[in-house]
């Protein structure tokens, strides 16, 4: 089912360069989004404006019925409970000394009563693998941690869409790691929709469905196999490969047969084993 829908979107912040041009774009109930794109390319601008941090300059974007446009205080309210952002910096999302109070500020923003509230606290914190840390200081957190609690602290809103804005981009392998696996069982056991923004290309293989941002402008969309198999168009927009696709590309330069489908490690590691076979 459709759960967010974006019609013919445009956005300027000036009125003359639009950050975003005429796109459509929908993600359906417990879907696994990425958008990809170059720096600038207005991936950002469209996190903002799932959530109606940013209206439409033209177009309409609207979320489980709601109109981002709405300028009725419910229907936001209604819009912001259904679509959780978490941004890059998990130091900008924390707003309490204590994780628990950290988590329960956005419950406590809506008028959960505090029963419930302490019951999305143990459900988010569990969500994320972060219960034993209820009582700790945010500080006293690594960066992988606290963006653990970062998205906790949107889950606690129990929302249907979960919108990653480069959440992983200030950690390190590890730290992704923890963070993409977090995100995975939420979409496959909560039923949890994902937009997961990213210059990551091993995250995308995670996603149902890749959308490519050029220049504001939604360029491709398909499955991860099938924008990473358009290999000149991909690096023409300033992209990268995964590290196996990119490895099988080389070996195929070299006379391997290696097939385009290729992306992960896995795949790789056995189309090799069977090309070595054929010699």
């Amino acid at each position: 089912m459709e759960i967010l829908k974006a019609e013919n979107v445009s956005f300027s912040y000036d009125q003359k360069n639009y950050a975003v041009k005429n796109v459509s774009l929908s993600v359906n109930e417990g879907e696994y989004l990425a958008v990809i794109g170059h720096n600038g390319s207005g991936k950002s601008t469209l996190a903002r404006l799932f959530n109606a941090l940013l209206t439409p300059t033209a177009g309409s974007i609207t979320v489980d019925g709601y109109s981002t446009a709405d300028k009725d205080k419910t229907a936001l309210f209604e819009i912001r409970k259904r679509v959780g952002v978490v941004f890059q910096n998990p130091d900008n999302q924390l707003v309490a000394s204590i994780v628990e109070d950290d988590v329960a500020f956005g419950p406590e923003n809506i008028g959960i009563k505090r029963e419930e509230i302490d019951e999305r606290i143990d459900y988010a914190l569990k969500a994320v693998g972060m219960e034993g840390f209820r009582k700790s200081s945010p500080t006293r957190l690594s960066g992988g941690q606290k963006q653990r609690i970062a998205i906790a602290g949107v889950l606690a809103l129990k929302p249907r869409i979960l919108v990653l804005d480069e959440s992983t981009a200030m950690l390190d392998p590890q730290g992704r790691k923890e963070i993409l696996s977090v995100v995975k069982k939420l979409n496959r056991e909560d039923n949890v929709a994902v937009i997961a923004i990213t210059h990551y290309m091993e995250e995308v293989l995670a996603a149902d469905r890749v959308a490519v941002i050029n220049d504001g402008e939604i360029a491709m969309q398909g499955t991860p196999a099938e924008i990473f198999s358009r290999i000149k168009e991909i690096k023409a927009m300033g992209l990268e490969l995964p590290l196996a696709a990119y490895i099988a590309e080389k070996l195929r330069e070299k006379g391997f047969d290696i097939p385009a489908s290729v992306m992960t490690e896995e795949e790789l590691a056995e189309a090799l084993c069977e090309s070595l076979r054929k010699i």
